[in-house]
């Protein structure tokens, strides 16, 4: 899980430098590196690419690719570390269209860590001058589309591999994103080349290893490991990027991490 999250950490530090290159284009570059790595796999060990439950598998790769883009736009607005903390704010939308869609049940106090991690993002925003309102919003909603993608992933099942899952999701982003790129392209010079060929060799690498974690290890101790990556996409943004962090931000992402780790405990409980 510590491979994973350093391996999530750089591609998220990668695409915060390429701000000047147009999301759709970044969306386009990660997702093509991906879909080569993970359908070569499939490829190789005969795996039906197409897989069984198509219809959700293309929901999941559109609210997949909307959450991504999303993420991507608030980066150019956010420290690194601030939009990786609220975009895990995510598990409580999953939880929220679980309990709606999926007919499952919460514990009070479950709902309180939500009520308590929405009061980081206050604390986030409220007491810190420097967190811009549109990368919130953007992020905010990108954390909405990834609730989403929890809970279709959820209602597909295992009726298909998760790689079949995954390439339909790394499909959909090289089409739309090189589609939308067209008009908007931006010729990469230099180390850019190097920096938007590896976003996609990360994140697959970030998939398999995090993947792993789960088959060997108990999910209530993996899961709270996932949010080492705030931890060192922080110390990345800090020394790479020069970002400071008010009092307030911490404590604010603090807040949020605590509520959602507490969560992982309580629910697998």
């Amino acid at each position: 899980m510590i491979i994973s999250t350093f391996s999530f950490s750089l591609m998220n530090s990668f695409v915060k430098y390429l701000e000047h290159i147009p999301t759709f284009e970044i969306v386009f570059f990660r997702t093509i590196g991906s879909l080569l790595l993970g359908t070569s796999y499939i490829l190789i060990k005969g795996i039906p690419i197409l897989g069984n439950n198509r219809k959700f598998m293309i929901f999941r790769a559109i609210a997949g690719l909307t959450a991504m883009s999303l993420f991507f736009m608030s980066l150019k607005y956010l420290p690194v570390g601030t939009s990786v903390s609220l975009r895990y704010l995510a598990p409580i939308y999953a939880a929220i269209f679980a309990v709606f869609l999926l007919k499952e049940k919460l514990k009070p106090i479950q709902w309180f860590l939500f009520l308590f991690a929405f009061a980081g993002v206050l604390v986030l925003k409220g007491f810190d001058n420097n967190i811009n309102t549109i990368g919130l919003l953007l992020v905010l909603a990108a954390s909405v589309f990834s609730g989403l993608v929890y809970v279709l992933i959820r209602k597909i099942g295992n009726s298909d591999h998760p790689l079949v899952i995954v390439n339909y999701f790394m499909f959909t982003g090289t089409v739309i994103g090189g589609i939308l790129s067209i008009n908007n392209w931006f010729a990469p010079i230099g180390i850019d080349w190097l920096l938007l060929s590896s976003l996609g060799i990360f994140g697959f690498f970030g998939q398999v290893y995090m993947t792993k974690a789960f088959q060997i290890a108990k999910t209530n101790l993996v899961a709270p490991l996932k949010y080492i990556e705030v931890i060192f996409t922080i110390l990345i943004g800090v020394s790479w990027f020069e970002d400071i962090y008010s009092f307030w931000s911490l404590l604010g992402i603090l807040m949020i991490l605590a509520a959602l780790i507490a969560n992982v405990v309580i629910g697998r409980k």
